[in-house]
């Protein structure tokens, strides 16, 4: 089950390098759960059916021009209600000055009253699209997430069936390592999922015999990446013998996370296969598929083809 998630409004603060015009006991502790941010001008008129108390409030030119026809005793009153909702937050934009009855309706009901330089739209937008990375629903799953070729490849598998030891090999040939043993993944709201690694065990790698060894200090920082997508699952299995499996590459599977599928490969393990080599072409393989090109299912129409060309000459 995906995590709520919530975003401490110190961290909205200090991303956006708000000011802050007033702000009671413990106001950067305060928990931004919606990824949306409101304008109050219905609310500023009295209409407050339907209002969101949990969004953000952005007050710009149209509120504030609005406000300016209204008498010292109305704008009180209008403050007076809307804080009493107790939003998280009320932004003005274009570093407008707050009337003196915001302020004083703000130390009544300990309303957050801050200020940006930006213009409305810009803050709204880029403050939307942050809070809705920062809020995406996120999973933790057991696994390896490296970067081959720019294909986020998660490795899953029974633990000590070599997920880490394939890393590092891939690692030593030029790709990059996300996560190991934990991934952190989060479904972005263009129904993409990133994966990124708890920040305690972020570019470690727990080796059996070893222990754990930063990939960061003994490979630099090309071998580690803060996050990725995650474009392919590949799933390690010890060989069976006698087990079937696929030769061709025709049937598609996919895993389901978050309501988004992704496509997933099993991988045979046995001595004297090599690994990274075998995940390096399945990134590559992958790659060519979302580009619209299916090696097998090309080599299945070739095969279609030549054996009809045989029995067209029987």
């Amino acid at each position: 089950m995906a995590e709520k998630r919530a975003i401490a409004l110190g961290t909205i603060i200090d991303r956006f390098h708000l000011e802050v015009l007033y702000g009671p006991d413990n106001y950067r502790d305060r928990k931004i759960s919606i990824e949306h941010v409101d304008r109050p001008g219905l609310q500023l008129t009295g209409y407050f059916d339907y209002f969101d108390r949990e969004r953000i409030q952005l007050i710009g030119l149209v509120e504030t021009s609005y406000l300016k026809g209204l008498s010292a005793e109305e704008r009180e009153q209008r403050f007076d209600q809307l804080f009493s909702y107790h939003p998280p937050a009320v932004i003005f934009a274009r570093n407008l000055e707050p009337y003196a009855e915001c302020m004083a309706m703000a130390h009544k009901h300990g309303q957050v009253i801050l200020r940006s330089g930006e213009n409305t739209a810009d803050i709204m937008s880029t403050m939307i699209a942050f809070l809705r990375m920062a809020l995406a629903p996120t999973i933790t799953r057991p696994g390896v997430l490296v970067e081959v070729y720019g294909e986020g490849v998660m490795l899953t598998g029974e633990s000590g069936i070599g997920k880490s030891e394939t890393a590092i090999e891939l690692v030593k040939r030029g790709h990059r390592l996300i996560a190991d043993d934990a991934v952190e993944i989060r479904r972005t709201p263009d129904h993409t999922l990133i994966g990124t690694a708890p920040e305690l065990i972020r570019h470690y790698i727990e080796l059996r015999g070893i222990g754990v060894v930063d990939i960061r200090a003994l490979f630099g920082m090309s071998a580690v990446n803060f996050d990725s997508t995650i474009d392919l699952i590949i799933r390690l299995e010890n060989w069976v013998e006698g087990k079937l499996y696929d030769r061709l590459g025709t049937d598609d599977l996919f895993t389901t996370m978050l309501g988004v599928e992704v496509r997933t490969i099993t991988i045979p393990v046995k001595p004297g296969r090599n690994l990274a080599a075998i995940i390096e072409v399945a990134a590559m393989n992958n790659r060519n598929r979302q580009m619209g090109y299916n090696a097998a299912l090309e080599f299945s129409r070739k095969v279609d083809q030549h054996i009809n060309q045989q029995a067209g000459l029987l």
